[in-house]
């Protein structure tokens, strides 16, 4: 079995569109919530979302292919776009039948669809974009990077909600593992912050209602958190089989992934089994993958979203897997300050993840001023620590009951 480590990662945040900012607003505890400003909320009980600021996609792409790009797949080749450099590959030194790119989304590119929905009602079919479908469709992020670096090995779009991005950086784990590719680039991207989209969260009660103040409205694990605030952006890394790595003689391995684990809770359209069991089960999979015992784990970066219900399953879940030790191991809750990035999400924080492993610093839970006594651990409330991570766990829970779970280990 090869061994897979993290040689490039890419970020697109509402508080940095690179890794570098993104993590230091990270530490000191930034928030990227603002109040909606691209479409009218007047009739909307939701009026806040966490938005990508100051993103210009000819940075990465000519203006001819951002054209043909929805908004989410603009962030997922920037991310990839990044991670490549970050790892200095040279297409035309490797084998690119044996390159992939494993890209989900959980949504896709509902933009798209909603502006050319708009223009055919307006102006009639004929005016309809002919690239609309590829331009809408959920596999293209993948594919556009795929096609802009000539990369011949598998090509995916894991959707599974916002599990997605670690359901794909967790199958690439796997097909690196069993020497399948030399290098994957994987992750996750979303650009759904749309009236639509935000109809039907708001309608299904799962979003905060804290307008006035949208910086404290996304709280994990606080008594007074009432939903999570709707994000977007991108988190791609480039995962590489240690062999491959080694011969192209890279400079900087950031992580090693060690543990996957996936499940379903096969409970409920959009509300996590309450006991938390499937989440659970996920992380113990991911234990047995990553071959350590329970004691080994120093942190987790928790799926956490702010919900009443999510946020305690998920802490009861924890327990379940850590018993005693739960109250010991320092859990971070990082949509607190970049609200849920959905699809991306997953991607996102795993790169906070490895850079708690670089440098055993970990990122704080902000606007947690009054705890819920039901979620009792330590959360890292508002401010960030040092502390000692060898080996993370990082949790996602989708809506439809998917959970993903990755490990992974500082590089040694």
């Amino acid at each position: 079995m090869q061994r897979v480590v993290v040689t490039g990662m890419g970020v697109v945040t509402p508080i940095g569109n690179d890794v570098n900012s993104f993590w230091t607003n990270l530490l000191e505890g930034q928030s990227g919530i603002s109040k909606i400003d691209t479409f009218d909320t007047s009739l909307f009980q939701t009026k806040i979302a966490g938005f990508v600021r100051d993103f210009d996609p000819m940075y990465e792409m000519s203006k001819k292919d951002a054209r043909k790009m929805d908004r989410y797949c603009q962030f997922a080749v920037t991310a990839a776009n990044q991670a490549i450099k970050d790892a200095k590959l040279q297409f035309n030194k490797v084998d690119r039948e044996r390159v992939g790119v494993y890209i989900g989304t959980g949504i896709g590119g509902i933009q798209t669809i909603l502006e050319n929905h708009k223009t055919m009602l307006n102006r009639g079919p004929a005016r309809v974009n002919p690239a609309m479908v590829p331009m809408m469709i959920a596999n293209m992020a993948s594919a556009q990077v795929s096609i802009l670096h000539g990369l011949k090995g598998p090509t995916l779009a894991h959707v599974s909600a916002c599990a997605t991005s670690n359901n794909a950086i967790g199958e690439a784990f796997k097909l690196i593992q069993r020497g399948d590719a030399d290098i994957v680039i994987a992750g996750g991207a979303e650009a759904a912050i749309t009236d639509l989209a935000l109809a039907g969260f708001g309608n299904a009660k799962a979003l905060s209602i804290r307008n006035e103040d949208p910086t404290q409205a996304s709280r994990p694990f606080d008594r007074d958190r009432d939903g999570f605030v709707a994000s977007e952006g991108a988190g791609i890394l480039v995962l590489e089989s240690l062999e491959h790595a080694r011969k192209r003689t890279v400079s900087t391995i950031y992580a090693e992934i060690i543990g996957y684990g996936a499940s379903s809770d096969a409970y409920h359209m959009v509300a996590t089994d309450r006991e938390g069991l499937g989440a659970y089960r996920a992380m113990k999979e991911a234990v047995k993958d990553a071959a350590i015992s329970i004691s080994d784990i120093d942190h987790i970066n928790a799926h956490a979203t702010s919900t009443p219900v999510g946020d305690h399953s998920e802490t009861l879940a924890i327990k379940k897997l850590l018993g005693k030790q739960a109250y010991d191991v320092p859990i971070s809750a990082i949509k607190s300050m970049i609200g849920h990035m959905l699809g991306a999400a997953g991607g996102v924080e795993a790169v906070a993840l490895i850079k708690t492993l670089q440098e055993n610093v970990v990122p704080p839970t902000i606007n947690l001023n009054n705890p819920d006594p039901n979620c009792d651990l330590d959360y890292v409330a508002n401010k960030a620590k040092r502390a000692k991570v060898q080996i993370g766990l990082s949790n996602s829970i989708g809506f439809g009951g998917h959970n993903a779970v990755l490990i992974l280990k500082r590089f040694e």
